[in-house]
């Protein structure tokens, strides 16, 4: 485990403190180490969608509803023989890892762990409480749940074995127009690509480190669609913690994510379409053209959301990026050619500076970190 511990100051910080005004909350570091938001320019994409009106299954050991994930948490449900929950807990963590990465609103003051697209929501569905052992039956049922309780993202991350009812209800849920992202596995414990990603229809996704490079524990494989970061990536844990983990399992929430973000930005697209958008506008980092190890290549957020992208089954693909895109407040998309661009609303946009906020925030920023007593933050390494 690594710890992050916050001293104490002393009683006379409280006293101070109550002669300032009101100033931004202390800032916790955690969305600073979340590299993956950089590398992929996620203050961008989410200035053009959020995600909003997407709902995204995650099948898993259910998913704890963490103070930065709540607001986008519904109540979904529990397959496991005998389970009566609504799939909001999570004595694993793993669900709760990968749906933090899908779609956390994070704490106000730019705090905790931000999702690529904060603005969907989460169905939680529990097919099981052992990660490394998914039972066909929990990922037939939950597959054909989540497609018929309004998910249009099913995020799978984890494997399975092949079956011929696993495939007829992946193939039902695309033909219901659900995008199914599935993992494709860590070599430390697969050999081959795990279903259901080696189903045709689903975006099968690996892991890319942090120079952008193919994951050495990501299983390569020629049913391999596209990869994304999967290597120290930082997110939420069940009781209002934080972990490091890599494994494939991660880069595929980060791509569920996306695909929420395309989803919302291209309504009237299929699902087919949004997996081809993604495909035709990732970065090739391998040999020229598809290879085993990524696929198509290294997800590109902003060409996904902004690219001219001729439609599936018309040959070779147009990946040019429109321009400048600016968000209309409603994961819509204005005209880059227009003069003026919409602003976000006021709970994204960054208050007016002044030298005297800014001083009174440097000193209420050392009274209330002196303040925050005990205050300590459990991350955990982890790898999936």
């Amino acid at each position: 485990m690594r710890f992050r511990f916050i001293a104490a100051a002393g009683a006379l910080t409280l006293a101070a403190a109550l002669a300032l005004p009101e100033t931004p909350a202390y800032a916790d570091g955690i969305r600073n180490d979340q590299w993956h938001l950089k590398s992929l320019d996620i203050a961008q994409a989410q200035a053009i969608s959020k995600g909003s009106g997407v709902t995204v299954a995650v099948l898993d050991t259910g998913v704890y509803p963490h103070p930065d994930l709540a607001r986008n948490l519904l109540a979904g449900v529990d397959l496991q023989p005998g389970g009566k929950g609504d799939g909001r807990a999570d004595a694993v963590g793993h669900g709760t890892n990968v749906a933090a990465l899908i779609a956390a609103h994070g704490k106000s003051g730019g705090n905790g762990v931000l999702g690529l697209a904060p603005a969907a929501k989460i169905l939680p569905v529990k097919v099981t409480d052992k990660i490394s052992d998914v039972s066909l039956d929990g990922a037939i049922k939950g597959v054909s749940w989540a497609a018929a309780h309004g998910a249009k993202v099913i995020n799978f991350s984890a494997v399975t074995g092949p079956s011929g009812d696993l495939i007829d209800a992946v193939d039902t849920a695309i033909d219901d127009d659900v995008v199914v992202v599935a993992a494709v596995g860590n070599t430390s414990k697969d050999a081959i690509i795990g279903y259901p990603a080696a189903i045709d229809g689903v975006l099968a996704v690996g892991a890319v480190d942090k120079n952008g490079k193919h994951s050495s524990g990501s299983v390569v494989d020629k049913k391999v669609d596209i990869c994304a970061p999967g290597v120290d990536i930082t997110t939420a844990e069940p009781k209002n913690r934080y972990a490091e983990a890599d494994g494939t399992s991660l880069s595929t929430a980060i791509v569920s994510g996306a695909v929420a973000l395309v989803r919302a930005k291209f309504p009237d697209l299929s699902g087919p379409e949004i997996v081809h958008r993604l495909e035709a506008t990732a970065d090739d980092i391998g040999p020229p053209g598809r290879d085993d190890e990524c696929g198509y290549g290294k997800l590109n957020v902003i060409k996904a959301l902004t690219a001219d992208v001729a439609p599936l089954g018309s040959g070779a693909a147009s990946a040019a990026p429109k321009g400048s895109a600016t968000w209309n407040g409603n994961d819509g998309y204005i005209d880059p050619a227009a003069t003026t661009a919409a602003a976000p609303d006021a709970s994204d946009a960054e208050p007016a500076s002044s030298s005297t906020p800014l001083i009174l925030g440097v000193l209420a920023g050392l009274v209330v970190a002196g303040g925050l007593i005990g205050f300590l933050v459990v991350r955990r390494r982890r790898n999936f």
